[in-house]
């Protein structure tokens, strides 16, 4: 079916939007068809997020005209375009965690009785009816604040199906999605593909684009690049129209000698870990694979001092470490770089100078007590500059930042801390191509200069293609060990469902 013999059931063009210092958005365009899924790509701050609030409402635009179903429309709010029959799915969790999975689905939109009171009962039933629609066994009365992200971001999901809208956004919706729910989620979508419901897919994961995508819509700079069916493009006529330009090699691995062990860990014990047994030398990627709930972001934590452990010794530089709370790590020299950069790395409200040296302020503090401002100014000028971050300036807030500069930032807080061992949890969920590059590249510096660096991905070509040693970890175990020029996929994944290495 040609996409041109189809009427948009919404169609934005000639967008703009600016902010102070900044224009995100300028002439972007973008139509979703019914019963098509459509790709909308771009490095983050292309102003894929922008264009999504101006079409819900959430922004108001300064030029151009949305039309829906067939009439120019402007939307006065996020209630408004979802009383008319758009969703979103944000990739940031809008979630009540002491409501359960049913309240937080119908929260505002609770099916009432004959007397106008709250049916619970049916409220339940649908519930139940959305989950299993995605194959999920869940009671729908569990809090959501007790179920694992992955799990949270299927309850978004249900909530946006329960509104039955004619156009669903769907922003980074697999992120923290394993296989198995990814699969369900694909399924979801061949459904509304065949209802005749327009899909407006966010990702920058290029392997789902042609697995589930039908169209593609590039923005650059907040404008339009081009629109076209998938089967026209390949992944790499995909990367050069995202970035302007070609990206060669996607991972630029630095091959250098591995000094001395910094970090080693002995029969470590604790929630989720069982007889944990590894080290880090000076100068060497050290990458963590398995799959969701393999206890890799918790032995990261316990390393950090954010969770406890039982049983087990820590020895940095040769040295017994007593790690009782992240202050005990950054005295190490150990610093942790989160999964959830904006629940645990970033404080949204504050600029990006604060946000950068908020754990870093000692170093900055004069005798009289007093911040020495002009020395922390230089250094977070520095980090931009030499991170490359988009900002326009440090006063900035952070929430206004794309998610590859807020990670950036994240990362350049941790470095503040001269740290021995740098912790990435994740480093490139919801990072464009161009902006992961960097980061890869930032690790090689870091790695250069000897630091050790331990990376946690659940991104096999990534885990593969940046590190020197390979872990996997399958209930809270270790269950394989693999050098870089061993390790391939299938052996990860062999280890990562629990079949252990002799060697282990």
């Amino acid at each position: 079916m040609s996409v041109r013999s189809v009427q948009p059931v919404l169609e934005m063009t000639g967008i703009v939007k600016t902010f102070p210092g900044v224009k995100a958005l300028n002439e972007a365009t973008l139509r979703v068809y019914p019963g098509r899924v459509m790709a909308l790509l771009g490095e983050n701050g292309a102003g894929k997020s922008t264009l999504m609030k101006v079409m819900t409402g959430i922004y108001s635009k300064d030029a151009g005209t949305l039309t829906y179903q067939g009439k120019e429309t402007v939307f006065k709010g996020p209630r408004d375009s979802q009383d008319q029959g758009i969703a979103i799915i944000h990739q940031e969790l809008n979630l009540i965690g002491e409501l359960s999975v049913a309240e937080n689905i119908f929260l505002g939109r609770e099916p009432v009785g004959r007397f106008g009171h709250i049916s619970r009962r049916k409220m339940l039933a649908d519930t139940a009816a959305l989950l299993q629609r995605l194959d999920m066994s869940l009671d729908p009365t569990t809090p959501v604040g007790t179920l694992s992200i992955g799990v949270q971001q299927m309850v978004e999901i249900a909530r946006a199906l329960s509104m039955e809208s004619r156009v669903i956004i769907m922003d980074e919706p697999t992120d923290a999605l394993t296989d198995t729910e990814t699969e369900s989620l694909f399924k979801v979508i061949r459904q509304l593909r065949e209802e005749g419901r327009g899909v407006v897919y966010i990702s920058h994961r290029l392997k789902e684009i042609f697995e589930i995508c039908d169209d593609v819509t590039v923005l650059r700079d907040g404008e339009f690049v081009c629109e076209a069916p998938v089967t026209d493009m390949t992944e790499d006529m995909i990367i050069e129209k995202m970035v302007g330009r070609s990206i060669t090699d996607q991972f630029p691995r630095l091959v250098c000698d591995a000094g001395d062990w910094v970090l080693e860990v002995e029969g470590l014990y604790g929630p989720g870990l069982d007889n944990v047994n590894f080290g880090v030398r000076a100068g060497e990627v050290l990458g963590i694979s398995g799959l969701m709930g393999a206890g890799r972001t918790e032995l990261m934590r316990t390393l950090f001092g954010a969770r406890p452990h039982t049983e087990g010794v820590v020895r940095v530089a040769g040295k017994t470490a007593s790690i009782r709370c992240p202050a005990d790590a950054l005295s190490y020299g150990i610093v942790y770089v989160s999964e959830d950069r904006k629940g645990d790395g970033l404080v949204l409200d504050l600029p990006v100078r604060e946000n950068m040296t908020l754990s870093s302020l000692a170093q900055f503090t004069r005798r009289s007590r007093r911040l020495d401002l002009d020395a922390e100014m230089v250094s977070v000028n520095d980090y931009i500059r030499s991170f490359n971050i988009k900002t326009p300036s440090s006063s900035q807030l952070i929430r206004n930042l794309s998610g590859g500069n807020q990670q950036k930032v994240a990362i350049a807080k941790g470095l503040l801390n001269n740290p021995r061992v740098l912790i990435l949890d994740e480093p490139t969920r919801g990072v464009d191509v161009g902006a992961r590059k960097e980061i890869y590249q930032l690790i090689n510096e870091f790695k250069r200069k000897g630091m050790s660096i331990i990376v946690v991905s659940s991104d096999l070509p990534e885990v593969l293609g940046i590190s020197d040693r390979i872990l996997v970890m399958h209930n809270g175990s270790l269950t394989g060990e693999f050098d870089h020029h061993e390790a391939d996929q299938e052996k990860l994944m062999q280890c990562a469902v629990g079949r252990r290495t002799q060697a282990l």
